[in-house]
């Protein structure tokens, strides 16, 4: 396993590539409503990404080996879809909920985020597997200090999550990032405490749990990137690129726009 330690030129690269990842969201935040399509968001970030902001959309044309040419700029993932949905010409209702995961790459380094959206009034089921799956990656991200395990992110994820009666999907994970889209380590959402890759300063990786509503298994649909869940239960997703840095951790994409971190990570940073 190979895994890249940033220097401080790469820290403010990646700081930079973060942000503007998440600006990207907050710039869609307003557009996300009953009526609109998911292509109709894509050509909005792609416009975003090139024209105004000059980064290059990570996703589009990316094929990894086994897999076509990614279509799009940006993966919508609508209400039971897990990851990667590709945007179409299906406008959004009222009561959908929707990931919309944003990479870019400004100057060579990689930004990657993504956040769940209400669309119109949705249930309280929805809205509480979103809460509560943004919950699950701060308690995640919490976990991230030098000499922390990446067992121990992926065990704060599932306890959590199992907790509150959803279930963590195993088949995808977080990664290592940096010039390269997807590089090492792997980053469980699930995992005991104390087993794993060692945490150390200068490491760059995702925190994207995977949380569904039902069960845990998910099957690949035929257009050989989107994931849905088998019981057609709804899915929820939330990611965040974090650095470790030599006493703790930074989240690098933030943005004006971002959601509010819970209380909870607000009390655990005033009592250190």
């Amino acid at each position: 396993m190979t895994i890249t330690y940033k220097d401080e030129t790469g820290i403010a690269g990646m700081r930079v590539a973060g942000r503007l990842a998440s600006e990207v969201l907050d710039f869609l935040a307003p557009h996300v409503k009953p009526g609109i399509t998911t292509n109709e968001l894509d050509m909005l970030a792609h416009g975003y990404m090139v024209d105004v902001q000059g980064t290059v959309p990570a996703p589009l044309n990316y094929a990894p080996s086994g897999y076509n040419p990614y279509p799009k700029s940006i993966c919508t993932s609508v209400n039971h879809q897990v990851c990667h949905g590709i945007p179409n010409d299906k406008a959004l209702k009222k009561g959908d909920i929707v990931n919309i995961d944003i990479t870019v790459i400004k100057d060579g380094w990689h930004g990657d985020t993504s956040r769940m959206f209400l669309v119109g009034e949705t249930s309280i089921a929805a809205r509480r597997l979103c809460a509560m799956t943004f919950e699950a990656m701060w308690h995640g991200i919490q976990q991230v200090r030098p000499g922390a395990r990446l067992g121990d992110i992926g065990h704060a994820i599932q306890r959590f999550a199992e907790d509150n009666g959803f279930s963590v999907v195993r088949e995808f994970c977080g990664h290592g990032i940096g010039r390269v889209f997807h590089e090492e380590p792997q980053v469980l959402h699930y995992g005991k405490p104390g087993t794993g890759v060692e945490l150390l300063p200068g490491m760059t990786f995702t925190i994207e749990p995977m949380i569904n509503a039902g069960k845990r298994d998910i099957k690949e649909l035929g257009d050989g990137w989107t994931i849905v869940t088998k019981d057609h239960s709804l899915s929820a997703q939330w990611e965040h690129t974090v650095l470790v840095t030599p006493t703790g951790y930074e989240v690098l994409t933030l943005s004006d726009g971002s959601p509010p971190t819970p209380a909870f990570v607000a009390a655990s940073f005033s009592a250190a």
